[in-house]
């Protein structure tokens, strides 16, 4: 799949999101290895605890569905759904990321359009991350 495709998804996801409180929409496209996109869009919730990230619910989903292999991710977001600037994604969803992904090949895809999109990996956007290498219980090593 081209990035640019990937990037049309994740766009398209953005009418999914549920932001009653911020109004800030995100939403990212998935790739897993076996060529299937997974969508996922944020979720509030009025005790904001309980919300839930784009990636995340991407993650989950596939994740829920027997799928633990990932190439990239793209993630777009912005208020009230308009694409001014990249959206990186917050730490908890790194972490997550980092139990799922190799590091140094995943990549994330920062866009606002299928023409504007910066490329990076795991490893870039979460230097010294922590994750099953460390506890000698996964297949990737972060050292």
């Amino acid at each position: 799949m081209k990035i640019e495709e990937q990037i049309v998804i994740a766009i398209d996801t953005l009418k999914y999101s549920y932001v009653p409180y911020s109004n800030f929409r995100v939403a990212a496209a998935l790739l897993a290895k076996n060529g299937q996109v997974y969508t996922g869009c944020n979720i509030e919730n009025a005790s904001y605890t309980p919300t839930n990230c784009a990636e995340r619910t991407a993650f989950f989903k596939a994740v829920s569905e027997g799928v633990r292999e990932f190439q990239s991710i793209v993630i777009v977001g912005g208020k009230e759904g308009v694409l001014t600037d990249i959206c990186p994604p917050c730490g908890v969803c790194r972490q997550v990321m980092m139990e799922f992904c190799d590091p140094k090949t995943f990549q994330i895809i920062l866009a606002t359009s299928p023409e504007n999109y910066k490329v990076l990996t795991l490893e870039e956007m979460l230097p010294y991350g922590f994750g099953p290498g460390n506890l000698n219980v996964g297949a990737f090593s972060n050292s």
